[in-house]
């Protein structure tokens, strides 16, 4: 890691090519800003887990996208390794948010997640709020696979908290549930 990376401090920044809707191109990640971004890490393309979990996020991507946040995946695979993939794969065919492209690694070493030895990324998942702030993330060792479904949640909780200053979210919290304020009882369900 190039860099300590510390929770509400700002997420690295970076400037690389990406795969989109059968597209290439260049984005950055101030470009998100004004967003929520979920910064996916993964190994490689045209393996075992990381179509599973990039095909629960393209399920999730609508949902994810309602509540303004941008799904961007990224491994050490290039641009072109992305597009093969997204061709020959139907589960990878249902990705509509952008696959970055980092074969040097760069972005990886910035964020923890890459394997000197191996050349690739650890799963690491980063929450990024609209200010480029980084609100949260987690490391997997790569033989275990990540829900979807608890990023979304997670999302949620990190942007009601950034909405309602003073309260916070407990564990297992889903909208609608009842808060807390440190020194202070229970919030009614909101």
């Amino acid at each position: 890691m190039d860099q300590q990376l510390n929770i509400n401090s700002p997420a690295p920044g970076f400037v690389t090519k990406t795969f989109q809707n059968n597209e290439i191109k260049t984005i950055s990640l101030n470009d998100y800003r004004g967003k929520w971004v979920a910064l996916v890490f993964y190994p490689a393309d045209f393996t075992f887990i990381c179509p599973t979990e990039l095909g629960n996020l393209a399920d999730k991507y609508e949902e994810f996208k309602k509540i303004n946040v941008e799904i961007l995946s990224v491994s050490t695979d290039t641009v072109f390794v992305h597009k093969a993939w997204f061709d020959n794969s139907p589960t990878i065919a249902k990705i509509k948010f952008p696959m970055i492209a980092d074969p040097t690694g760069a972005i990886c070493k910035a964020y923890g997640t890459y394997i000197l030895s191996e050349g690739l990324s650890l799963r690491g998942t980063f929450i990024i709020d609209p200010d480029g702030i980084l609100k949260a993330f987690e490391l997997h060792d790569n033989s275990i696979g990540r829900s979807s479904m608890e990023l979304l949640r997670k999302v949620k909780a990190a942007q009601f908290v950034r909405e309602h200053g003073g309260e916070v979210c407990p564990a297992n919290w889903e909208p609608g549930k009842a808060t807390l304020r440190p020194g202070l009882d229970l919030v009614g369900k909101i």
